[in-house]
């Protein structure tokens, strides 16, 4: 005789004509569901089996959907959405020198951050992305406001060696970035990367002590790297040698590492990257726009490099929309390769998704739809008139779909965004706020 076997209560059970669990890859699931408690993920089983074995408080039936993980956006400057369209078609550090520390040192306040990032997490709900990975100023405005959210967030711990309205020198900006963490430690949603900017706007006696506390508190960290060909000539006339070996001298060099953009690389470095586990953060809009080059990531994938997809600032690209980035990341490393085959759909949406959490650390709490990890997920309608027929629903994410597409929206079991609104936010208090932004910056 067979031992009676129990109902279990949940919270929420999702059906979904397909899922994506991401890992294992290259996996489609049809008609399956998704069952969550306590904001966990705790099966993913056939839709008929669920009955037997749950029985959950809440339902979402999604039978002209596909549900994904929630993607991370790997790298940005969210309150860099304020400075959106800015300065636009200029290069790099003209870009940066002649407006955008301009525009930053007259406005950036720590409620000039707050107000940013809210707009820009609500921009990323609504494109489907539940984690992003910042790199800003006041930190803790960053972080208040995507709790405010309910969004997940690794807050950069910005490091530079030039003074701004948020700190005076490198240990004022470590000490402060320290503190935030410290206060905001127990908190679920939230966690925390080094982020020193840049290898021309840090030296060698904060790098050193960046790697110390990196090594000691077990954080990544979160910097750009040859992002453009004047940053190497700069560093090679500077130093006497490419930014990357400059800072594999200091130790950088290591799983903990996120390198930004990682564009103009040659094969020697990409083989340091990946026999030091270092992950690399694609940012193909943002790079396209500052004509910063197209980064390697054919070869990079080759030698087993971990690669996630990134927005950068809304300033320099101007859009935080993830299923663009793997649209182009796709495309581009097609026509880079000489090969249609180069990069697949599975691919791109692994870099959008687990890539992306493996370079935070966080892989075994997201970026894949998995017993045990966070309910941070994401539905696709593709009933769309544009989106139909659908053979392939991995090949519609990366080739089809637009941010407009996404339908729902769970961070943590909690929904955020409901048949495209938004929940928590309030849209036009939004907009009217950007507006005050946009009086104040350039009347």
């Amino acid at each position: 005789m067979s031992a009676h076997k129990s109902v279990q209560p949940v919270d929420l059970v999702i059906e979904a004509r397909w899922i994506v669990p991401v890992d294992p890859s290259e996996v489609v699931l049809e008609n399956h569901a998704v069952v969550v408690k306590d904001g966990r993920i705790v099966a993913l089983l056939p839709q008929g089996e669920v009955a037997g074995r749950f029985a959950p408080r809440s339902r979402q039936c999604l039978d002209q959907h596909v549900l994904i993980p929630g993607l991370v956006n790997l790298h940005t400057h969210a309150a860099m959405t304020l400075l959106r369209g800015l300065a636009d078609d200029l290069p790099l550090m003209q870009w940066l020198q002649e407006h955008v520390w301009p525009a930053e040192a007259e406005h950036v306040s720590a409620q000039f951050v707050y107000d940013g990032t809210l707009l820009a997490c609500a921009e990323m709900l609504r494109g489907g992305i539940t984690c992003f990975n910042d790199m800003y100023f006041f930190p803790r405005a960053a972080a208040d406001a995507a709790l405010a959210s309910g969004m997940r967030a690794a807050i950069g711990l910005i490091t530079v060696d030039f003074p701004s309205n948020y700190a005076a020198d490198a240990d004022d900006y470590l000490a402060k970035g320290l503190a935030v963490r410290d206060q905001l430690l127990d908190e679920p949603l939230l966690s925390f990367c080094l982020a020193p900017h840049a290898p021309y706007t840090v030296g060698e006696r904060s790098f050193a002590r960046v790697l110390t506390l990196a090594e000691q508190i077990e954080l990544p960290i979160h910097l750009h790297l040859h992002e453009t060909v004047q940053e190497l000539e700069d560093s090679q006339r500077r130093f006497g040698m490419r930014p990357i070996e400059r800072i594999r001298r200091l130790g950088l060099l290591s799983p903990a590492l996120i390198a930004v953009h990682a564009v103009h690389l040659s094969a020697q470095e990409i083989e340091l990257l990946a026999e030091h586990g270092c992950s690399v953060a694609h940012c193909p809009s943002s790079n396209l726009k500052l004509a910063s080059g197209i980064a390697p990531i054919t070869e990079l994938a080759a030698n087993g490099v971990n690669i996630g997809l990134g927005t950068d600032g809304a300033a320099s690209n101007n859009r935080l929309d993830l299923f663009q980035e793997m649209r182009l990341a796709a495309l581009l490393a097609k026509e880079q390769a000489g090969r249609a085959d180069a990069i697949n759909a599975h691919q791109v949406l692994h870099m959008a998704t687990l890539g992306g959490a493996r370079a935070l650390g966080l892989e075994a709490s997201i970026g894949s739809i998995s017993p045990g990890k966070w309910a941070d997920l994401c539905a696709v309608r593709l009933s769309h008139m544009a989106l139909v027929p659908c053979y392939d629903p991995v090949s519609h994410l990366s080739y089809v779909v637009g941010r407009e597409h996404v339908s729902e929206v769970w961070v943590a079991g909690r929904m955020r965004v409901e048949n495209g609104q938004l929940i928590e936010n309030n849209e036009t208090g939004l907009i009217k706020l950007a507006l005050l932004w946009q009086n104040k910056i350039r009347p």
